[in-house]
């Protein structure tokens, strides 16, 4: 079994909202829960230490994330970024700019926790789950949130072809 920081974020994901549970002082427990789900100690403390950086830039930039009208930008990624977020992925972050569920703040700090990740094989389903990570962690975007929980979890929908 070869788990990687992704499946751990994934699987506190999945057992936080679907049980309503806050991630509480009590790091310990929930560090026991994973090891026992059988994740390895060092994924878990990476996908921690994912989970504190998002929660530092959530608070660093809280007045940036504060819906504003819609801003016009143009976003070139890097050789790096082009590496690691195939084209699907970028596209799927294109496409959710325009339909305003990312604003130019929330697709940077997307990226940025994609590129966190520390893995090459990261698909646009992972893709997916990050963007919906970083949306559940900010406030003001419920409605986006719910959205794009519809778009993961229903494998079936918009079945885009982005080029």
């Amino acid at each position: 079994m070869k788990e990687n920081m992704l499946d751990v974020l994934l699987y506190l994901f999945e057992h936080c909202v679907d049980e309503e549970l806050v991630l509480n002082p009590d790091e310990d427990a929930i560090k026991n829960r994973l090891s026992a789900a059988g994740f390895p100690d060092k994924e878990i403390s990476k996908a921690f230490e994912w989970l504190e950086s998002l929660a530092q830039l959530r608070e660093q930039g809280n007045a940036a994330l504060i819906r504003s009208p819609k801003q016009l930008t143009h976003r070139i990624f890097t050789a790096e970024e082009m590496d690691r977020i195939d084209q699907q992925s970028r596209g799927l972050i294109l496409f959710l700019e325009q339909m305003d569920v990312l604003t130019p703040t929330t697709r940077e700090l997307v990226i940025d926790r994609v590129m966190a990740l520390e893995s090459e094989d990261i698909d646009i389903e992972g893709v997916k789950w990050v963007i919906l990570m970083v949306l559940f962690n900010q406030p003001g975007y419920e409605a986006a949130c719910t959205w794009l929980e519809d778009f993961v979890f229903d494998d079936q929908s918009l079945n885009l072809q982005l080029h």
